[in-house]
């Protein structure tokens, strides 16, 4: 067992390797220099991470349904709307600032659906870890901040030196 000789922690991650344990002084060092505090990622974070490093087919965009015109005189399509023709599917997508459309197959339609559906869960995963995580740097923070409200609290410095106007002030 390798214990840091510097700090003396057991909280410190034990490495197999002489270069890994190097490595974790190194961030300990830097984490006590920060006065960050040593906290391990909160329990929901690490299931959220497992669960975003699985990946899965998925797609930004929107699929959506149509029943089209052909515009041949003697067609019914052109005066009754349940003769139209269809439907036709289009994923519709923002590629670089343009909107990118193309026709899919029925078939391939239910697929499309899944994987949008699966991209929107995955931005939900997403969201989920930010606030997780950006709690997570709140408590730590708080747990380091030695200021009291009353140094916090704003109000400004005095003036470290007079103002080089060429205007007088007149009481």
């Amino acid at each position: 067992m390798q214990v840091c000789q510097h700090h003396g922690r057991t909280n410190i991650e034990i490495a197999t390797s002489a270069d890994a344990f190097f490595r974790a002084c190194l961030a300990a060092d830097e984490a006590v220099r920060l006065g960050v505090p040593s906290s391990a990622p909160p329990n929901a974070a690490q299931q959220l991470a497992a669960r975003l490093a699985q990946p899965k087919p998925m797609r930004r965009g929107s699929l959506s349904e149509r029943f089209v015109k052909c515009g041949k005189p003697g067609c019914p399509c052109a005066t009754d709307p349940k003769a139209r023709h269809g439907p036709y599917y289009s994923l519709t997508r923002a590629v670089r600032g343009r909107t990118q459309s193309r026709l899919v197959s029925s078939v391939q339609a239910d697929m499309v659906r899944s994987q949008i559906e699966a991209g929107h869960e995955f931005r939900e995963r997403v969201d989920q870890y930010w606030k997780i995580c950006e709690q997570w740097a709140d408590e730590q923070v708080e747990g380091r901040s030695g200021d009291t409200a009353e140094a916090v609290e704003k109000g400004g410095s005095k003036r470290a030196s007079k103002p080089t106007s060429a205007k007088r002030w007149k009481p």
